[in-house]
């Protein structure tokens, strides 16, 4: 993805030109995204899209990048002063009346660190988001602290760190660095970036990128030593800040933030599960957090951290629920909208999907939409994954929940039962796994994925054919899936409550009786549910447990898991038991 609609403009400072790109109104507040090494400015264009409809938002060639001219001499003209002096130059340009909310990634985050920290800028900043890149100053501290009072621990993240940070000693060598980003390593960087970062190959980087390397590891040599031997003592945040971490950076420990609040006065964290090179792995993501974070401060709003119990797990993560509009659906929309998770809400009833949009949102989802759809409907499910692509995003967890119930004799179900079921709780499960699915797995960044089957799934009853075999074929589903996708870093679970206090009992249907005879079996099953009364809430913190520990199987209720022992190691008295004659 390329600025091809931004508006250009240059600036002059220190002897360089510096190429800058807008979108959005300029009435409205400034964002200004700062690329790292060995990026340009393009790096942001996901992010930058994504926030255009809401920001002004300003990115810019760092000097010698892109299309910004490079410092003459190299060596002396990346210092972090000389770095500032260019940011002031560009918010003077674009916004001269408002503060601006800086971002920064990479060696981004570094500088901005630097605008965010020196009284010079104070007044011009009015938030700033982090993420995979320290403050030199407080990397700086961060070691002497550990030098000073060495423990095996300390010593152990000093280490660690050393090993993540080798690519900073071969940067300053001389020559070597730029003879391997204009010969092999430059060619060969597009493909280590999708191998090992799994970013989209989508004609990034740009082909200024082995001149921008050549370049950048001046921002090393002019500043890394010097910083980290003599750090400021005073490097205190004028702004408020969000630190943003993936859990999967090979360059940066998260031991690396320790005691962060102490240089930080208003500091809010987030983590997700990614790489280093979030901007293009997870631009839906960054762009609904960086929303978030510019539209609180502008509001003089103090940013809460999500009060769910895996908050720190699927914070801002894009999870889809079908089935939403009531029971287990709604609940575990819910709970994931607690832990802080972008939520859409999916159901055929478009009120009942609607109230658990807007109640999500009230719970604590930055975002949450209501979607209505029948799943059991292929070219409907078609149309809601292309939508969910290009509106919200890849989806980061999928829960296939909805399904009906059906109860009668095998030779009482009719062909049309057999279809209705099938097309609903196993079709309905195939087209979510398919879609949503392929997207994960074409994103290589990994994902998860659950499907609601039942306790039916492996427990048989004479009373339950069709819908234990469409759950059945569920739970197999899962478990083929499960294999396929393991090595693409996708999870599938398979959930199996027992009986649970919703509102399937009221309208499930009953195979081989007039209308009459099937309202009273619903109010009884509903009534005998109601006594049972295991909330669906349960389930929903099960469906996260799961995701966050990417459990194969799990069944749910006493009764559920007590009935799958049985089938793995008393299988014959479970077939027993489905002989009995259902309470009716």
């Amino acid at each position: 993805m390329t600025l091809e609609n931004a508006r250009e403009r240059r600036v002059r400072t220190g002897g360089v030109e510096l190429c800058v790109a807008e979108l959005g109104e300029a009435g409205q507040p400034t964002v200004v995204l700062v690329h790292g090494y060995p990026d340009s400015k393009e790096v942001w264009a996901q992010v930058a899209a994504r926030l255009a409809d809401r920001f002004h938002v300003v990115l810019y060639d760092v000097r010698g990048h892109g299309r910004s001219t490079a410092p003459r001499p190299l060596r002396g003209g990346f210092t972090l002063e000389k770095l500032t002096d260019d940011f002031l130059a560009v918010v003077d340009a674009v916004s001269p009346d408002r503060p601006v909310h800086l971002v920064g990634h990479d060696w981004g985050s570094v500088q901005a660190w630097e605008f965010a920290t020196v009284a010079r800028t104070e007044g011009r900043i009015a938030s700033f988001t982090s993420m995979s890149g320290p403050s030199l100053d407080h990397f700086g501290h961060w070691i002497n602290t550990r030098l000073r009072r060495p423990t095996p621990r300390r010593v152990g993240q000093l280490l660690g760190q050393g090993a993540k940070s080798w690519y900073v000693y071969a940067l300053h060598t001389p020559v070597l660095p730029e003879l391997a980003w204009r010969g092999p390593l430059g060619k060969a960087w597009p493909r280590v970036l999708e191998r090992f970062e799994r970013v989209p190959g989508d004609g990034y980087p740009t082909s200024s990128l082995p001149t921008d390397a050549a370049h950048g590891a001046w921002l090393y040599r002019d500043n890394v030593r010097a910083r980290l031997r003599r750090p400021r003592p005073d490097a205190y945040a004028h702004a408020p800040v969000q630190l943003i971490t993936p859990l999967g950076d090979a360059f940066l420990s998260e031991r690396l933030y320790d005691n962060l609040e102490q240089w930080v006065p208003q500091l809010t964290r987030r983590t997700l599960p990614a790489r280093h090179w979030i901007p293009r792995s997870r631009p839906d993501q960054l762009a609904a957090w960086i929303g978030e974070f510019v539209t609180a401060n502008e509001s003089g709003r103090t940013v809460t951290a999500p009060s769910g119990k895996y908050a720190d797990r699927f914070g801002g993560q894009l999870v889809l629920v079908t089935g939403a509009g009531s029971g287990i659906g709604r609940a575990t929309a819910y709970a994931f909208a607690e832990s802080g998770a972008r939520v859409i809400a999916v159901d055929r009833d478009a009120e009942g999907a609607a109230r658990t949009a807007e109640m999500s949102r009230l719970l604590g989802a930055p975002d949450a939409w209501a979607e209505t759809v029948d799943v059991s409907d292929e070219q409907a499910m078609e149309k809601l994954a292309d939508k969910v692509a290009t509106a919200y995003g890849v989806v980061d967890v999928l829960v296939n929940n909805a399904g009906i119930g059906l109860s009668g004799s095998f030779f009482d179900t009719t062909p049309e039962d057999w279809k209705k079921v099938l097309d609903v709780n196993l079709w309905g499960v195939i087209h979510g796994c398919r879609l949503f699915g392929r997207q994960m797995a074409e994103r290589g960044q990994g994902g998860h994925i659950v499907n609601t089957a039942s306790a039916a799934a492996y427990q048989p009853s004479k009373a339950l054919p069709a819908y234990s075999t469409s759950k059945a074929a569920v739970l197999m589903l899962s478990e083929c899936l499960r294999a396929e996708l393991a090595g693409q870093g996708i999870g599938v679970s398979a959930i199996c409550p027992g009986f649970v206090n919703t509102n399937i009992t009221s309208t499930a249907r009953f195979a081989g009786v007039d209308g009459e005879e099937e309202k009273r079996r619903q109010k009884r099953t509903a009534r005998l549910y109601g006594l049972r009364n295991y909330p669906p809430e349960k389930v929903a913190d099960a469906i996260l447990r799961a995701v966050v520990r990417d459990e194969a199987v799990v069944p749910v209720t006493p009764e559920a898991r007590g009935a799958h022992l049985m089938s793995r190691f008393t299988p014959r008295a479970l077939r027993a038991i489905a002989r009995l004659e259902p309470p009716l």
